[in-house]
C-alpha cells in the first residue's frame, strides 16, 4: 500500500519575511525544495509532487505544478497539489519546504498509519500536532474544500478530531520552520 502514497511539497510562497521564495534558500549546502522531495522519497512516497509559485525551478525526481493563485495563500497551493496528484494516489503525506529538520521517519510512520487503516494522521512533537500529514484520498474533497486563505488541512483536520491519528515524532525530526533571516540562522 506504500506504493499508493504520494508526496506534495507544498513550496509556492514567496517568503516576504526571508526576503526570497523558501524553495530556493540553501540549507547545509542543499535547496530547500530539494531537501523537502528527498525527504518525501526517503519516506516512501512516490510520486512526489511539488507545488511553485513565486519561483520557478527545476526540481529533480518530482513533478512540479504552478499555482496561478499562489498569492492568496497555502490553502490555493493544497488545492493546487491535491489536484494535480495521479488516480491511483490513494494516499498523500502533505508537507512544508519550510522544514527541514523533519526526517524520513516521520513520513514512513505516517504510511505506516495508513497501512493499519488510518484516513487522516498528523505528525506530533512534544504532543503538538505540527506537519506533515497524512490525507486519503476520501478527505481530498473535504480538505480542498476548507483550505482557504493562509491555512491548509488543519480546518478539515479541527472538524473531524475523529478521525484523526496522531503520530508521535519527537525521535524523529523537529518542526522548527524558517520564516526568517533569524530563523535560519538558528537552525
Amino acid at each position: 500500500m506504500r506504493s499508493h502514497v504520494a508526496g506534495l511539497l507544498l513550496a509556492a510562497g514567496s517568503g516576504s519575511r526571508l526576503g526570497t521564495p523558501k524553495a530556493l534558500v540553501e540549507y547545509r549546502g542543499e535547496r530547500l525544495v530539494d531537501r523537502g522531495v528527498r525527504l518525501l522519497h526517503d519516506g516512501g512516497c512516490h510520486p512526489v509532487v511539488v507545488v511553485l509559485g513565486a519561483a520557478t525551478v527545476q526540481v529533480r525526481g518530482a513533478v512540479t505544478v504552478r499555482n496561478p493563485g499562489w498569492r492568496s495563500g497555502m490553502g490555493s497551493s493544497l488545492r493546487t497539489g491535491l489536484d494535480a496528484l495521479p488516480p491511483d494516489a490513494r494516499y498523500v503525506v502533505v508537507a512544508l519546504v519550510d522544514q527541514p529538520l523533519i526526517g524520513a521517519p516521520v513520513v514512513r510512520r505516517l504510511a505506516r498509519a495508513a497501512l493499519e487503516g488510518a484516513t487522516l494522521a498528523v505528525a506530533t512533537y512534544g504532543g503538538e500536532r505540527r506537519n506533515p500529514v497524512l490525507i486519503a484520498r476520501e478527505h481530498f474533497a473535504g480538505v480542498a474544500e476548507l483550505a482557504v486563505g493562509d491555512v491548509g488541512a488543519r480546518p478539515f483536520l479541527r472538524a473531524h478530531p475523529e478521525l484523526v491519528v496522531e503520530v508521535p515524532c519527537d525521535d524523529a525530526g523537529d518542526p522548527a520552520d524558517i520564516d526568517t533571516p533569524a530563523d535560519l540562522a538558528r537552525l
